[in-house]
Order: structure tokens, then sequence, then C-alpha cells
């Protein structure tokens, strides 16, 4: 790509905005970092220390106040502003990237896919993880029929943290938009759906395990999709031995992979993409995955699967090309609105201890 960059507007500078976008808009080909939203003093510093170019804004009123400065906005900040702040955006006349979830419920994606339509303008939503190295390795072996017909998908993200952190993530108030479910819940769902397709039956379990917690801290979800496969999804800060990050059955073969991605680590100690040389989101031989049939991987069964680089800097890119060539958008809000459905079924099911039928 060549000429002016696009100028990027980036709200919100906790965790999502300064490990993820930031660092991942600074490293595209065709977008510069222009301004970045924070009204903490510690993090506009922190913003200024690692772009010097930035500009900073207290306020998104201040950023889109000079919306004819700016060529697309990121939304980074939390849960429960991201409708408001995108229905902003769209009506400034900007194209728009929404952190996950796009909302709280299906119907407010669906309006929001609709404003954006009837705009002509990009909305687009930040599903990171469907560039994660294990999920483009899966997604090979799948495409390839190296598994044959899938059965059964088990898909785990785990993590051990016993003591709460607080903020809203936590919240207890339904208007944050907080729990596992809505959090890592949305990478668990939209891997599914992208891999296999529609869903017709949900059944889901969201428990409270720590002390003090307020919202869902271990959850399960089960997903029968249209093509007959079955997804077994977990999202839980409460599991003392973590499981394979992937287990997947199929009719000829199965691959099971332990380990998350290494990508996100390497944000949050500050490395950048294009900074670390050919080795951005690789692994080490000793973590890749085995595919095999009638052993198991833990004592050397099957044969190692050399695990793809993963990409996150390839959703930018994409978003990219989409605005300045009309390529496809990477992550549409009709795709996130039917992980929306799922995970609007899983938290009735939860509630009601029912099966709930899409």
């Amino acid at each position: 790509m060549t000429g002016t960059p696009l100028r990027v507007g980036l709200v919100g500078y906790g965790l999502a905005g300064s490990v993820f976008h930031a660092p991942l808009i600074a490293a595209t080909e065709g977008l510069a970092l222009d301004t970045v939203v924070t009204s903490n003093p510690e993090r506009q510093q922190q913003a200024r220390d690692g772009f010097p170019d930035v500009r900073v804004a207290a306020t998104p009123d201040e950023l889109f106040a000079r919306a004819g400065e700016l060529d697309l906005i990121v939304i980074a900040s939390p849960n429960r502003t991201h409708v408001p702040l995108a229905t902003a955006a769209l009506k400034a006349g900007l194209p728009v990237v929404v952190d996950k979830p796009l909302s709280g419920t299906a119907a407010e994606a669906r309006e929001l896919a609709a404003l954006a339509e009837e705009r002509g303008l990009l909305l687009s939503v930040f599903q990171n993880r469907r560039w994660d190295n294990d999920f483009l390795t899966l997604r090979k072996l799948i495409d390839e029929g190296e598994l044959g017909a899938v059965h059964r998908f088990e898909s785990r993200f785990e993590r051990w943290r016993p003591q709460l952190k607080g903020g809203w993530r936590e919240s207890g108030d339904p208007a944050e938009i907080g729990g596992l479910l809505y959090d890592l819940g949305s990478h668990v769902v939209d891997q599914a759906l992208v891999l296999f397709g529609p869903v017709t039956a949900v059944y889901a379990e969201a428990d409270i395990r720590r002390d003090g917690a307020r919202t869902d801290d271990d959850t399960f979800i089960a997903l029968t999709h249209a093509n007959g496969v079955r997804s077994h999804l977990y999202a839980s800060a409460t599991t003392a031995q973590l499981g394979p990050r992937f287990r997947v059955l199929g009719s000829k073969a199965g691959y099971v992979k332990h380990g998350l991605d290494p990508q996100e680590a390497a944000l949050r100690d500050g490395l950048r993409p294009g900074a670390t040389g050919a080795g951005w989101g690789t692994e080490p031989e000793e973590l890749w995955g085995r595919i095999g049939a009638g052993e198991s991987p833990v004592t050397g069964g099957g044969q190692p699967v050399p695990t793809l680089p993963g990409d996150y800097p390839a959703y930018y890119a994409a978003v990219a090309k989409a605005l300045l060539a009309g390529a496809p958008n990477p992550v549409t809000a009709r795709e996130a609105a039917a992980a929306l459905d799922v995970l609007e079924a899983a938290r009735r099911s939860a509630l009601e201890k029912v099966t709930v039928t899409l």
C-alpha cells in the first residue's frame, strides 16, 4: 500500500488499548495511530512514551469534535461503552473497529450493523483469536482433511487466578457486561462458529467460584452445530490444573494442543510485530500439538504438528485493505451478532438449567 496512512483514533488505553490495539495499529502499513483517548493522566503519559507522535484526548467528545481529521475509530473502552461510542462514530461518518464483545445483545449488534450498512461504513469486531497460532494450525488440518469428519471440538481458555482483581470485568452489574461468558466466552464461541458453522442447540453452566466474586468465573458451554459437530467450550479463572487448549476428535485422527498462543505474552512484554524479525508468533517445537489415533499424546503418541505462526497483525492489515482497497471486512458485525445469539442462549441455559434451541 502507498500514499498517506489512515489516521486512527483509539478510545481506551487500558489492557486492550495499550497491549493489543495501539501496538498492532502502529505496526500496520497504511495505518497511523493519531490520537489516544483516556482521562487517566498515567495512561496519557504511557501513550506519549510509547508513541511520541500521538495526540491525547481526555474524552471521546474531543475526538468526535474533529472527526474530519480522522479515518478510523477503534473502541477499546469498557464493554458498556461499546454500543454508544460505536453509534456516535458511525453517525460522525467514521469507520469503526470495536473490541469484543461488540455489544451486550445480538439485537444491539444487528442494529449497529444496519447503521453501518446504511451509512456505507466499515464496522469490524476485533476477534484476534482467529489469528492464534493453534487456531490457524487446527483450521489448516481440518481444511486438508487430516482429521476426517470432526465429531467433537473441545476448546479451553483456562487460567488460575484465585484472587479477584476488581474492576468492571468482575462487576455483578449486568450493564457492565462483565464475567467470563462474555469475555473469554466471546473467543471460544467465535472460533467454534468459524470452524463448524451455525448452532442449533446450546447448554451452559456458569458458576461463581471465588470468594467475593459477583459474576461468572467458571463457565462451560456445549454447542450442537447444524452439521452435527459438538463443541465443548470451557472458560475459567479457577482452573488449578490447565487442560489442553484444543482437543479435536475426528473419524481419522485427533489433534491435541496445549499452551496459549505467545503473541499476548509478547505484547505484554512490550515487543512489537516487525521488531522481532521473522519470529513473531512462533513457538518452540516442544509446544507443538500432536495428531494421531489410538494413543495418548501425553505419552508420546501420535506425530508432532508444526504450529503455524500466530498472526494478530493480519487483522489490522485486513482492516487497512478493506478501507483502502475495498477488500472484505475481516470480522463483520453480523458474525458478531451470531456469536451473541449463542452467548445469550448460554446465559439463559445456565440461569434456567435448560437446553436452548436456536
